[in-house]
């Protein structure tokens, strides 16, 4: 019993820990330029949390300070023994990374539309005939990932890196930004210049179900331009709730969603703007700044990956390296949806949730 708790207590503090390093990473970004990096390096890390790419990247800033690793940018992370199967092995001495990692427990229901109908199943426990059994995350706990560098081994290989020309557009960017706007069930409109629209470089007009884009820019800034009204339209129609939420910050999750879209894609993202974190973080009533910021880089970053992965087009990596032999489970739950879904409905009992398995 008292190994148990002891070894309770050890979690505790290490996920302690690493709420008061994530906070404090967040609380760095105070100012726009700051927001816009995070992004860009959130983009070459988009297969994890919005958490979980600021963790990484402080813990690396740290290890490249101490001089552990030879870059300041890190390249694929990976855990222990996912570095094993691509032949590779960490390093003596190189510390691993603490990011959030789900806990799962498996349920069963004879009525799944029922959500009070489910129970909870014991570790070898089976469902009873008739019930449905289905795993769900229940809070989260510390785990550990190695940047390349600081592992040795088999040669990884490299995925195909885009090249772009100054103010050259992605090769089917554009083409794929506008399936989706007509996917979505608007017009796109090419309008001449600025003043068809109000001064703006696009509109958004969900009345009239249309994206405007002026055409007297140059091919990259249009495809940008597209990215963000895209953004407008999955993310703050009227029938989207959570921003009448999030009110305020429409402009500054379009705009963040078309930064991420562009660094997948190579493109400079020196002109993208985006106003002070501390203005916009604190329009929202009733919630910390530090929780809206955390909760606005996970909704632009699952908006700009529902956007990536429907585009045919050549894109950076997304820090996972090639070859890594996930399954199913691996490649969805740990971090693209479960920790980010998580901590987003949930900002104030993580902490509470894991302590209570």
């Amino acid at each position: 019993m008292a190994s148990t708790e002891d070894g309770r207590a050890s979690q505790d503090a290490k996920l302690d820990a690493l709420h008061e390093k994530l906070t404090d990473a967040v609380e760095q970004l105070v100012s726009g330029e700051d927001w816009a990096r995070a992004l860009a390096f959130a983009a070459r890390f988009r297969a994890r949390s919005f958490n979980n790419t600021l963790l990484i990247w402080i813990q690396h800033a740290a290890a490249f300070d101490a001089k552990l690793v030879p870059s300041p940018m890190p390249s694929y992370v990976a855990g222990y023994k996912q570095w094993q199967q691509l032949g590779r092995q960490v390093q003596k001495g190189q510390p691993g990374y603490q990011i959030l990692a789900p806990v799962t427990g498996r349920f069963a229901s004879a009525n799944p539309s029922d959500p009070a109908s489910w129970r909870r199943l014991n570790r070898s426990e089976k469902p009873k005939p008739g019930e449905v059994a289905r795993s769900k995350m229940i809070g989260v706990r510390p785990a550990y990932v190695w940047d390349a560098s600081q592992t040795a081994g088999d040669p990884l290989p490299s995925p195909p890196a885009p090249t772009l020309l100054e103010g050259e557009a992605p090769a089917g960017l554009w083409e794929g930004l506008a399936a989706q706007v007509y996917a979505s069930g608007f017009d796109l409109v090419r309008v001449p210049d600025e003043a068809s629209i109000h001064g703006a470089n696009g509109m958004t007009d969900y009345g009239a179900k249309t994206v405007s884009v002026r055409e007297n820019m140059d091919p990259a800034a249009q495809a940008k331009t597209l990215a963000h009204e895209l953004g407008h339209v999955l993310m703050h129609g009227p029938d989207q709730p959570e921003a009448r939420q999030h009110r305020g910050i429409g402009e500054v999750e379009a705009e963040s969603v078309a930064l991420m879209i562009g660094a997948a894609h190579g493109m400079d993202t020196a002109g993208y703007t985006i106003p002070y974190v501390a203005t916009w973080a604190a329009q929202v009533d009733g919630k910390e700044p530090v929780e809206v910021v955390k909760a606005t880089g996970e909704r632009v970053r699952a908006a700009a990956l529902r956007i990536l992965e429907q585009l045919d087009t050549t894109q950076i990596g997304n820090g996972t390296p090639l070859g890594l032999d996930l399954d199913p489970a691996q490649r969805v739950a740990p971090e693209r949806r479960a920790v980010a879904m998580y901590e987003v409905a949930h900002p104030a009992s993580t902490l509470a949730a894991t302590r209570s398995l």
